[in-house]
């Protein structure tokens, strides 16, 4: 079943409203030794949630129905820059968290290991939702921000009005990984396996900025992004935290490190691959250079009403930053259905 469309005018009179929504003043509780700048998203604010401390950017009426977007590796918050005030000036409570390793967000203790499995970041949204008091919203990301959406359809739908997934079904698992795939799909996991030496622990956190940057330019090939929009990003990367927890997500992927116990009941059940009952849109962009499946691999994992686009024009991985304007009309038509 398929979403209808929402109408061209609505969307005109959005984009309007949200040009002067995005310039106002928002409140912000404390940050990170990160000031308000009109050439920034934000300003930031902060919640202690979990084990986190949480940077994030809210914008949209407080009783508004809440969005929840999630950025992925290497990006971060600004990715929804141009997302973020269309759908708070459609009358949404709209809110954009640094996920573990990013921005201003940072854990509560020095103790806590940086974890980068993917039950560990959903938990962390789960928790984030729980300290604002949303009881429920619709979620949507790309790349480890779609993993993360994923699995709260997936795991939590209570909690889940409506899903947008950049790549579809993104739940994984070690044992499943343990299976070899064809060579030229080896290839574009090249990093992970970069990731997996000591050699490439310390390139990483030698060369973060300029491997992120190869990263964009790889997964986006046709995104002729400027110096100052890698840069505004790229900012983010700098959280002491990153390193690890980018290092740990991709060896844990592959076995090759361990988890926490306290994870391994939700691994458990995502290692069954469950199914996505939940309103779904899955995305995907005609140039997206990173590695994706193939939408028919995934679409019986949709089992509530689904529509699969693919956004044509050079789109590549980082979708929402790339083509704003379809992601967030998928974001609103999950929001109504």
């Amino acid at each position: 079943m398929t979403f209808d469309p929402i109408d061209p005018s609505r969307r005109t009179l959005i984009a309007g409203a949200a040009l002067a929504l995005a310039t106002a003043p928002f409140v912000t509780r404390k940050a990170h030794a990160q000031a308000a700048d009109p050439k920034t998203f934000g300003p930031i604010r902060q919640v202690q949630a979990g084990v986190l401390d949480v940077g994030y950017v809210e914008l949209g009426p407080v009783d508004g129905p809440p969005v929840l977007l999630l950025h992925g590796w290497p990006y971060d918050i600004h990715s929804y820059a141009e997302v973020a005030p269309i759908l708070a000036a459609a009358g949404h409570r709209v809110l954009v968290p640094h996920l573990r390793g990013y921005g201003t967000t940072r854990f509560l203790s020095p103790e806590t290991m940086r974890n980068g499995q993917q039950a560990a970041l959903a938990l962390d949204i789960l928790a984030f939702m729980d300290a604002l008091r949303i009881p429920t919203a619709v979620v949507a990301g790309y790349d480890w921000g779609a993993r993360t959406a994923d699995i709260l359809a997936a795991l939590w739908p209570e909690r889940c009005k409506g899903l947008v997934s950049v790549s579809g079904y993104l739940i994984g698992s070690q044992e499943a990984n343990r299976a070899p795939l064809p060579p030229k799909a080896e290839l574009q996991w090249w990093y992970q396996y970069y990731f997996a030496t000591d050699r490439g622990e310390a390139g990483y956190a030698k060369y973060t900025k300029d491997f992120a940057r190869l990263i964009w330019e790889l997964a986006s090939p046709q995104w002729r992004f400027d110096d100052a929009t890698f840069a505004r990003s790229a900012a983010s990367l700098e959280n002491p935290d990153h390193v690890a927890v980018s290092i740990h997500n991709y060896r844990w992927r592959l076995g090759l490190a361990q988890g926490e116990t306290r994870y391994d009941d939700v691994e458990r059940r995502l290692a069954s691959f469950p199914g996505i009952g939940v309103p779904t849109i899955t995305m995907e962009g005609d140039a997206n250079g990173a590695p994706h499946p193939d939408p028919s691999a995934y679409a019986r994992c949709f089992t509530g009403r689904y529509e699969h686009r693919l956004v044509s024009g050079g789109i590549g991985h980082n979708l929402p930053q790339e083509a704003p304007h379809e992601f967030t009309r998928a974001v609103l038509d999950v929001a109504k259905a």
